[in-house]
């Protein structure tokens, strides 16, 4: 049975990546983010896939003991910490980092004794207002976590709110405010994350964490990977399942909101948004079939997308599409969805067939 949609994972694209992050952040160790199951592409995959990685993280606790059940015995950090006294007990007891983010966690750890002492990072908000310590109290915070005894290492963190805007002024401004939060502690820091690393070298620190560009996608709000020198991990193909010819006037699709300007061709492809495929790309977003570049009609279906096949009359039931991929940047779809790309990759399906390429 051939899978009507295929993710092709390039394993060695991946890899390709991480070395680019290696060159750029060269003084920096490496904590590749490998959350929401590695931004959609299969986190033990590619939690094997970059073992030379110094760290990773994850979001939950629950996706780090999944690694560690998976026999990953990489340094894992959880960004999320830990919110009661059973998941801190779970820290100890799987060797994984905390990040601490909130006073009541500090408190969790002065309560608790622990089987062995955790590594910590204290995540301080530069200015994101998310998560993070203020940062006039990092000292104080800083001094009761030194006198824990459930603490061993201990480590500085913040979060960059705009660095994938390259003119903003934000990302200098959350670094002079880490700095002077900072300044007279001795420590490990971790500031970067993809767009830090490509776009704001002076936040490069002992620490970076890539994401997204460890996938080869470009995490600034415009321009590709490739034009920071990435390979894309995740291809999306699938086939034509119908091919008809329609007259001027015939409604397309739910709600008859796209109608044919003449009599043409139009194929259906199997994919739609319950593959993970966009449902707000709008008519005229590209795919390629048999490797040309068709545009998408009517709306997203649930199972299916139509396409104009004027400019390959010959196309028939059965011929390739590639929905995103090498040829077709996902950062295009997701501007043509209004979207973003790391959504469009978290959001592919269980019911894909996902290949690993080596």
């Amino acid at each position: 049975m051939i899978p009507a949609v295929e993710a092709h994972i390039n394993l060695t694209a991946l890899t390709h990546n991480l070395a680019r992050v290696r060159k750029i952040a060269s003084n920096s160790k490496v904590m590749a983010v490998i959350k929401a199951n590695a931004y959609g592409h299969g986190m033990l995959q590619v939690a094997k896939a970059l073992a030379a990685a110094d760290a990773f993280a994850v979001a939950r606790l629950h996706e780090a003991v999944q690694l560690r059940q998976a026999g990953i015995n990489n340094e894992i950090a959880v960004l999320e910490g830990f919110s009661n006294s059973a998941e801190l007990k779970d820290f100890a007891h799987y060797d994984l980092q905390a990040v601490v983010h909130q006073p009541s966690q500090i408190e969790l750890l002065r309560r608790n004794q622990l089987e062995k002492p955790i590594q910590v990072w204290l995540k301080i908000d530069s200015g994101m207002h998310r998560m993070g310590v203020a940062p006039e109290t990092v000292p104080a915070c800083w001094k009761v976590l030194q006198k824990i005894e459930s603490v061993s290492t201990l480590r500085l963190m913040t979060h960059l709110a705009s660095a994938d805007d390259r003119c903003s002024d934000q990302t200098q401004q959350q670094l002079d405010v880490f700095k002077r939060a900072t300044a007279g502690i001795q420590a490990e820091t971790s500031i970067a994350n993809s767009a830090g690393i490509l776009g704001w070298p002076q936040t490069h620190s002992d620490w970076v964490r890539p994401g997204i560009m460890l996938y080869g996608v470009s995490p600034f709000l415009d321009g590709w990977g490739v034009d920071e020198g990435l390979e894309l991990v995740m291809s999306l193909t699938s086939r034509l399942i119908a091919v008809s010819h329609f007259k001027q006037g015939d409604a397309i699709g739910y709600g008859a909101s796209w109608r044919c300007p003449e009599n043409m061709p139009i194929g259906v492809v199997s994919c739609g948004y319950g593959d993970g495929y966009p449902r707000h790309a709008v008519p005229g977003t590209l795919v390629m079939v048999n490797g040309i570049p068709t545009p998408l009609l009517g709306r997203v279906s649930m199972d299916t997308i139509c396409v104009d096949l004027r400019q390959q009359p010959d196309a028939e039931v059965g011929d390739p599409v590639l929905l995103w991929g090498e040829s077709m940047p996902v950062e295009e779809i997701a501007q043509s969805a209004t979207t973003i790309p790391y959504e469009i990759l978290c959001s592919v399906t269980q019911r894909v067939q996902f290949q690993y390429i080596t």
